[in-house]
């Protein structure tokens, strides 16, 4: 390669395969992707167990069609010069991105506007409740929009692809983290919402949360690394930070990983605890955040590789994917122990999960997967005198729904609501990727509504797919927000529709609508809805 083509590979890299396949391509949910098997050696020989080494050929179509495994196709996203320079950068020796310590923390702290200059109560009629906080992708911006309206309130800079937002207790606040590493602090009580503070955790991450224990309330926030794999805790309300700690470890095997990236992290409602999931090792850790400078943490150990996850219908137990483990953690943040490892079909994906009370099994969460085409239903305790005969199923798959095909990335429901969305927007099919399926909750054994999204948008047909992702309710529970992720040069839209009547309700699009994926409603993040 040249030096050239080295650098854009670098950067399609970080920007497109870092998340899966790791910055140093030792593999997670992606698979491994070191120079050992993926360079071909010129005389054909196999790398150690028999697996051919793939070589530029196979890799340039794996990258260019994408594999039933839950990659998707790169030909309408990357042109055929870049899948060529991706095929032959992947061969290389992986370069080592730098490592961030905390006074590197402390250089890119930027802290805009002080507490004390801010406002003293709302200066705009907004009602924040029901605000969305939706990622626009490649243009590492944010968009807040009123649920109310359907208005583009306003859209500011943050990192680039956002991955997560996430809101203070009070609602007040919203915290974003790009893939670049980047933390933001958007305070919405101004008359627009305005970014406060700012800082840089590294050069690759993926999560924040905040303090949310009583007495605790936003005290903190805690960001996780994927490069360089370390979490950090930070003030609340400004963004200082103040410690680093690093995750480089042994894995549940026993053995030396030197990139174990913090996945996701959520706060615990019942302790002054934060949930720290590390993706390579295997090792959930429990943060206890009441002393900063004494810091104590819990290890449980469970398996590879931990990815996403979210709270049970009690929000006792934690339940996270180890997704290339093909199993459902549980951990029960109560006694600090892990409850339960859950056997389910290939790669599950839950994002948050969903939690609805099953007509036979009684509380339940779901998961999609990646690599399989059902959703799993897994039975979660309950201290509820009503849902003691359901005991027997606990922590067991008690039901798979079907789907038409893998690469589930969300499902999502509403305490208010008797349906269940699934997406699949990680397969390579346009009839699959762009479209949502519909279950009755009530009854699983009708046929899911099929709901062709990119259809129902009104948007032309592009030889780009527009990928159906990311099902958001909002405040009510009556309305169900769906990001159609469209290419960079493409037109893209939010498609709205009545969760009650699974009819269209509203379509926001506009030139500033490009590539939107994640959408956080303000009062069902803040309180851990789904």
């Amino acid at each position: 390669m040249t030096p050239e083509e080295f650098e854009i590979g670098k950067k399609i890299y970080f920007e497109r395969c870092a998340g899966c396949h790791g910055v140093l391509r030792k593999g997670a949910t992606g698979k491994n992707l070191e120079p050992h098997w993926s360079k071909k050696a010129a005389d054909g020989s196999v790398q150690e167990g028999g697996m051919l080494k793939l070589g530029t050929a196979r890799l340039d179509k794996i990258i260019a069609l994408g594999t039933e495994g839950g990659m998707v196709n790169y030909d309408d996203i990357l042109t055929k010069q870049e899948i060529d320079i991706m095929a032959r950068y992947i061969q290389q020796t992986p370069p080592v991105p730098p490592e961030f310590s905390l006074a590197d923390m402390q250089a890119s702290w930027k802290l805009i506007v002080p507490v004390a200059e801010r406002p003293k109560k709302q200066m705009n009629k907004v009602n924040l409740k029901n605000v969305f906080a939706v990622t626009l992708r490649d243009t590492g911006k944010l968009a807040l929009i009123d649920g109310d309206t359907k208005e583009i309130w306003q859209i500011l800079n943050t990192g680039y692809a956002v991955h997560i937002s996430r809101m203070s207790l009070s609602g007040r606040y919203v915290y974003t983290v790009g893939r670049d590493g980047l933390v933001t602090l958007i305070d919405l009580w101004f008359e627009k919402p305005t970014t406060v503070a700012s800082i840089r955790m590294g050069s690759d991450a993926r999560s924040v949360d905040t303090s949310k224990f009583k007495g605790f309330e936003d005290k903190y926030l805690i960001g996780g690394g994927y490069w360089p794999p370390q979490y950090s805790i930070m003030e609340g309300d400004t963004l200082k930070p103040l410690k680093v700690i690093s995750t480089r470890g042994m894995t549940v095997d026993g053995e030396y990983h030197p990139e174990p990236r913090v996945a996701s992290i959520v706060a615990s409602h019942i302790k002054p605890e934060w949930v720290v999931n590390v993706k390579e090792t295997g090792q959930i850790l429990l943060v206890d955040y009441s002393d900063i400078k004494n810091l104590r943490t819990t290890t449980i150990e469970s398996a590879k590789f931990l990815h996403d996850g979210g709270w049970d219908a009690s929000k006792r137990y934690f339940m996270v994917a180890a997704n290339a483990s093909h199993k459902i953690a549980a951990v029960d943040t109560k006694t600090g122990k892990l409850a339960a490892l859950i056997d389910t079909k290939k790669i599950p994906h839950p994002g948050r999960g969903a939690n609805f009370l099953h007509p036979k099994y009684g509380p339940v969460w779901a998961t999609g997967h990646l690599g399989d085409a059902v959703v799993s239903l897994i039975s979660t305790p309950s201290d509820k005198k009503e849902h003691a005969k359901f005991k027997q199923y606990n922590w067991k798959v008690v039901e798979e729904l079907k789907m038409p095909g893998a690469g589930n990335l969300f499902v999502k429901t509403h305490p208010k609501s008797n349906h269940l969305w699934a997406d699949m927007p990680m397969n390579p099919e346009r009839e699959n990727a762009e479209v949502n399926y519909v279950y009755d909750i009530r009854d699983l054994s009708k046929p899911p509504v099929r709901i062709d999204v990119a259809k129902d948008s009104g948007l032309p047909v592009t030889k780009a797919l527009r990928r159906a992702v990311h099902q958001e309710y909002n405040e009510k529970g009556d309305e169900v927000w769906i990001s159609l992720w469209g290419g960079k040069t493409d037109q893209s839209a939010i498609v709205i529709y009545d969760d009650k009547t699974l009819k269209l309700k509203k379509v926001i699009t506009s030139p500033d609508m490009i590539t939107p994926t994640g959408k956080f409603n303000v009062w069902n993040t803040q309180h851990d809805i789904y």
